[in-house]
């Protein structure tokens, strides 16, 4: 199996662990975390994100990971996962682009200098909109449509139309089920996953 990365229009690189390229399963322990890697960029200035996902034995998708940049500027980004069960796991970083975070960026610059004040929050309806039907039914789902109505209600003003769809509660939810576009999948690397450590350190690649 390589290691060699889908390459789309945020490719995905340098996945870690990797024992010799792929070819063989790094190995980790039941209900211990480890640390998964890679080089992650887009093009131009739009925000990219990416995740980890882990699947178990019998192919069931484990957790969906989000993944942070490990250093301002690096591209290098990473995450903290724990396989829940022994056998042979594989995981698989995914790479995207994030509309949401980009158009929150240029509100929060245009919107209080009064520049294209009204097209900014018609595409912030029109993401948050798009971000609520990815959501599941129930809280998550209505907290970014009350946002969404938010942005669109031309009774309030417009600081406060913005600062609604800032809130904590918001980000939280959209953390948790982002809207995410050109979504490129590194390949999937094996993973063995045994109930303890073995007696030698040197079996694990990490």
């Amino acid at each position: 199996m390589s290691a060699t990365p889908v390459i789309g229009r945020i490719p995905v690189r340098e996945v870690r662990p990797a024992v010799e390229g792929g070819r063989r399963p790094a190995k980790a322990i039941t209900g211990e975390s480890f640390q998964v890697t890679a080089t992650v960029f887009g093009e131009g200035h739009d925000a990219v994100a990416a995740n980890v996902v882990l699947r178990g034995p019998k192919g069931r998708r484990g957790p969906w990971t989000p993944m942070r940049e490990l250093a301002p500027g690096s591209d290098r980004w990473g995450a903290e996962v724990t396989p829940d069960a022994p056998g042979r796991w594989t995981y698989t970083v995914e790479a995207w682009s994030d509309p949401v975070t980009t158009w929150r960026h240029h509100a929060r610059i245009k919107i209080p200098a009064g520049i294209d004040t009204g097209l900014v929050l018609e595409q912030g309806v029109e993401l948050y909109a798009r971000a609520a039907a990815g959501a599941p039914k129930g809280r998550a789902r209505t907290t970014i449509l009350k946002a969404a109505r938010a942005l669109g209600d031309d009774s309030r003003p417009v600081s406060a139309r913005l600062a609604a769809a800032l809130t904590p509660e918001v980000d939280a939810v959209l953390a948790r089920y982002p809207l995410r576009e050109l979504v490129t999948a590194s390949e999937p690397l094996p993973l063995l996953v045994e109930r303890e450590r073995a007696l030698y350190g040197s079996w694990y690649e990490f």
